[in-house]
């Protein structure tokens, strides 16, 4: 199977291929020894927001903490 790159750097995938895969709209993207591998993914909004909630340190005390002082 051949996928062609536009000028837009953009690749349409062959339906025989994802068709192998499970339906998604996403994919991961990596680079390994000069090839490009996509994995499918999930996004999910709420999980996205608890990992950047992890990633500032924010926990769940503090934003306990914030809704308690906005609502003085």
């Amino acid at each position: 199977m051949l996928a062609k790159l536009t000028a837009k750097n953009q690749i349409t995938l062959p339906k025989a291929a994802i068709s192998r895969v499970a339906a998604t709209e996403y994919f991961d993207v990596a680079v390994e020894n000069n090839r490009i591998i996509l994995t499918p993914v999930q996004v999910r909004q709420a999980d996205a927001v608890r990992e950047k909630l992890a990633q500032l340190g924010i926990r769940e005390q503090d934003v306990e903490d914030a809704v308690d002082w906005a609502r003085r």
